[in-house]
């Protein structure tokens, strides 16, 4: 299974490239899952968005902790604790 985190702030569009890599991985015959991490938050406030997809069929629905690739949209971010 690979897992994918995206951190970015809101209106950057994490939510839909979550999405889109989701639809990628099902278009090449994977199972596939997308979904967001945020509040009632506006524009400009932090997003974490995840994607797994895998071979085989999984119910795993929590957040990914330990991904297998990390994608930062804002290099602010970095310094939060427990992005890295």
């Amino acid at each position: 299974m690979i897992e994918i985190r995206i951190h970015g702030r809101g209106g950057q569009g994490n939510v839909v490239a979550a999405y889109l890599l989701a639809i990628a991985a099902f278009e090449e015959g994977k199972y596939s899952q997308a979904f967001p991490s945020f509040g009632a938050e506006r524009r400009g406030a932090p997003v974490v968005a995840f994607v797994r997809a895998s071979d085989t069929p999984f119910r795993r629905r929590c957040q990914v902790r330990e991904p297998a690739f990390l994608i930062i949209q804002d290099h602010a971010l970095l310094h939060v604790p427990g992005i890295l």
